[in-house]
């Protein structure tokens, strides 16, 4: 069995918004089924107010684009509906995809307004990928974004992701604990994650088991008799301080240590975590087991875990579950999709979405994005979005100005610019070979390193600069002027 059959069960050709159809037909109709056409992805605000989000969900992206394909029931389908051409039907039948995608890598740090995916091909296929392309990236790096939040509040204390039983379906548990992973888990309580994607696979005991015995302690010696080389004793079921840390230590000494193990840990999953852990760390240590660590689950969050810390808790890694795998305090990434850009005998034409709402005013045209670092920190200085095919001379200065405020300006010297969207499909074969979740978590960590300590604040953390090229920003500009609207 390989890692995608979980996916390769369900059409996922066929997941995508009814309008995607009829908008093909009508193309098809209208003799516009192969005119090119640019869009790009991009997404407004980072969730729960932060400095950045992290791209994640291009493998599976990647999976979606090679495998599509329309069913003799997807098309019997679409022909019971009864309004769609026999001609657009046989298109269907004989679809073959032909699009040029590119991508930011997984892992990488992402800001509002920039493109993270870019598609360029026949608008009738560029169109109907949307939803997949959305639905995609957008869970993924919202479950990234959240895991990155409450690992960095951990401050190096390992976090291990226990939300499968609270996630919303299948694929939000499976994908959402290879995104965790990326943003910078320690492991899963999901085995399949485990099998799929190596991420490791970590649990001991529920409740249950400690109910099951006559007795909390008949219940510890059969754990520690199965496993006395990973003993983690959940002491929390009757009463942590008079019954639960007094027989871990009982069956510690008499099941682990006295078969020359030691034990693995505790973990608390309920009441007080801040002063139950220091009366726990007190009697274990008394005990001569402080090497024993101690475990705190229980509705965690970056808030709390950043409260338990600032309280000296003695913590020495979390379990979190459900307001991670739901990032329930802001559960939707928002991300769009939005036609950029025509081709017409090799000629590009931009387009604009114009609104009321100023944030919802795209970028028009084809575009590349660069992040310039500084060369002697490493840090990134701020990302670029230019005209397609524009370089960037970063031999010498380079003046970035804000676009909306254009009279911020700052120049900025001794740089490296670097492109960061990835090819990934040349006219739809696939040239990219997405990396494995472990170098991805690596690199996403590496990609972090090199954002400023200002950007990394939970709370008002500075703005983190996304600026056009010069040429871009006339084109916006221009384009503004010409579908002007009332002010």
């Amino acid at each position: 069995m390989t890692r995608i059959d979980w996916q390769e069960r369900k059409n996922l050709t066929m997941l995508a918004d009814f309008y995607e159809v009829t908008m093909a037909n009508g193309y098809f109709e209208h003799g516009l089924k192969d005119k090119i056409a640019y869009f790009d992805m991009f997404f407004r605000k980072i969730p729960d107010g932060g400095g950045f989000a992290i791209m994640a969900g291009v493998e599976q992206l990647i999976e979606y684009l090679k495998n599509l394909e329309f069913t003799e029931e997807d098309i019997e389908y679409f022909r019971n509906k009864k309004i769609f051409s026999d001609k657009f039907l046989d298109y269907l039948a004989d679809f073959n995809f032909e699009c040029d995608v590119w991508a930011v890598k997984e892992g990488t740090p992402i800001f509002p307004g920039e493109p993270i995916v870019k598609v360029k091909g026949p608008v009738i296929q560029a169109q109907f990928i949307e939803t997949m392309i959305l639905l995609t990236v957008n869970h993924q790096s919202l479950i990234a974004t959240k895991s990155n939040r409450i690992v960095r509040a951990a401050e190096g204390r390992p976090v291990l992701e226990f939300g499968s039983r609270r996630a919303q379906g299948y694929d939000g548990a499976i994908l959402g604990a290879r995104a965790a992973y990326i943003g910078g888990c320690a492991g899963t309580a999901c085995i399949i994650a485990d099998r799929d994607y190596n991420i490791p696979a970590t649990g001991t005991m529920a409740h249950s088991w400690v109910q099951l015995f006559p007795t909390e302690l008949d219940a510890f010696r059969a754990y520690a008799r199965t496993y006395p080389d990973n003993c983690i004793l959940l002491i929390d079921t009757y009463d942590v301080l008079k019954s639960g840390v007094p027989n871990a230590i009982k069956v510690f000494k008499e099941e682990v240590v006295s078969k020359g193990y030691r034990p693995k840990g505790v973990r608390l999953d309920s009441g007080d975590i801040a002063y139950l852990s220091k009366i726990v760390r007190k009697m274990l240590d008394e005990a001569g087991l402080k090497d024993c660590k101690i475990i705190a689950s229980n509705s965690l969050d970056e808030y709390i875990i950043r409260e338990l810390i600032l309280q000296d808790a003695k913590v020495d890694s979390f379990g979190v579950g459900e307001r991670l795998i739901t990032s329930k305090s802001e559960p939707v990434f928002g991300g769009v999709y939005k036609l950029v850009a025509v081709e017409e005998d090799g000629e590009i034409t931009p387009k604009i979405k114009v609104s009321a709402n100023v944030e919802k005013i795209t970028t028009p045209g084809a575009k590349d994005l660069y992040r310039l670092y500084d060369r002697d920190s490493g840090k990134a200085i701020a990302d670029l979005i230019t005209v397609e095919g524009e370089k960037i001379d970063d031999s010498k200065a380079y003046e970035l100005f804000n676009p909306l405020y254009t009279w911020k300006r700052k120049e900025v010297t001794n740089f490296r610019a670097e492109k960061i969207l990835e090819k990934i499909f040349d006219k739809g074969k696939c040239i990219y070979e997405s990396p494995d979740v472990i170098s991805i978590k690596e690199f996403c960590k590496e990609q972090i390193d090199t954002l400023w300590e200002e950007v990394l604040r939970f709370e008002h953390p500075h703005k983190y600069y996304v600026d056009l090229s010069h040429g871009l920003w006339k084109i916006k500009d221009d384009l503004l002027n010409k579908h002007s609207i009332e002010r």
